[in-house]
């Protein structure tokens, strides 16, 4: 079994910041792409960032410039550095990770319980 649990989400003053951390455990053969997804009330939930095992990074273009993605191969860890915080960033992050089980078998998409960020005066 494959488990993905995310920390560091709260509240936060506009222009402030926060670092999320998300670790996968269990029965993991290897991880490719890792990232961050977040979704508001009422709206669709929506890539932030993501980042592939060789480095590559993509971002969402409502936090390009002031977040950044990155993770650690050997700790199965995926991290998103938040800076510039505006309210509209208000939401539940969810991280996921592509994961292939020491079972064998194809990638398959995993997802965290999510955190919650708000963003507020």
């Amino acid at each position: 079994q494959v488990q993905l649990v995310e920390s560091g989400g709260g509240l936060v003053q506009p222009g402030g910041s926060l670092r999320l951390s998300c670790v996968a455990s269990g029965s993991i053969s290897s991880i490719n792409r890792m990232g961050w997804s977040r979704q508001s009330p009422g709206k669709q939930r929506e890539l932030v960032a993501a980042i592939f095992s060789g480095g590559r990074a993509i971002y969402g273009d409502p936090v390009k410039g002031r977040f950044t993605i990155s993770r650690d191969n050997a700790k199965n860890t995926v991290y998103l550095q938040m800076n510039s915080l505006k309210p509209e960033d208000t939401a539940d992050y969810y991280c996921h990770a592509d994961i292939r089980s020491s079972t064998g078998g194809p990638y398959y998409r995993y997802w965290g319980q999510g955190t919650q960020v708000t963003v507020s005066s």
